[in-house]
Formats: structure tokens, sequence, C-alpha cells
């Protein structure tokens, strides 16, 4: 199973929270280290969230269009 660790950046929507997650990434050539980052549309059911939280998200059966990933749990900041 794969689960990443992001930021939640909106809250805006039902059962729905977008998460920001950034890696660091090595330019191949010219070794210079670049942060790269992808939104993901999650499915969150139970937990509270607030823009900023610190959250671990988990792949999980397509829920809708967008939403592949869902929250696990909340982590501390």
């Amino acid at each position: 199973m794969t689960t990443l660790t992001g930021i939640v950046t909106s809250v805006a929507r039902q059962k729905t929270a977008t998460v920001n997650v950034v890696h660091l990434w090595q330019h191949p050539l010219y070794k210079k280290y670049v942060n790269r980052s992808k939104k993901y549309s999650c499915h969150v059911e139970g937990i509270e969230l607030q823009i900023g939280d610190k959250v671990l998200i988990a792949a999980c059966k397509p829920v809708s269009k967008t939403k592949y990933f869902e929250i696990i749990k909340k982590l501390e900041n």
C-alpha cells in the first residue's frame, strides 16, 4: 500500500480534502536538489481537519473520478 505524508491545503468540499505532498528530487545532470510537489484529492471521514494539518494518506480503490487516496490519520506538527 502506498503511503505519503503531506499538508492539508483545502477542506472546502464534503468528505474531501486536498493534500499537498512535497518530495526532494535531484537533477540527473546538474545534481541540484529541487522540491517537487503534487496535490491529491483525498477521501476523509471522521477526522476533523484544518488547513495546515500534517496528515498521512494511503492509496485506496477509486472513490470518484479524482479521489484515489484516503486520509489515514492526522500527524503531530
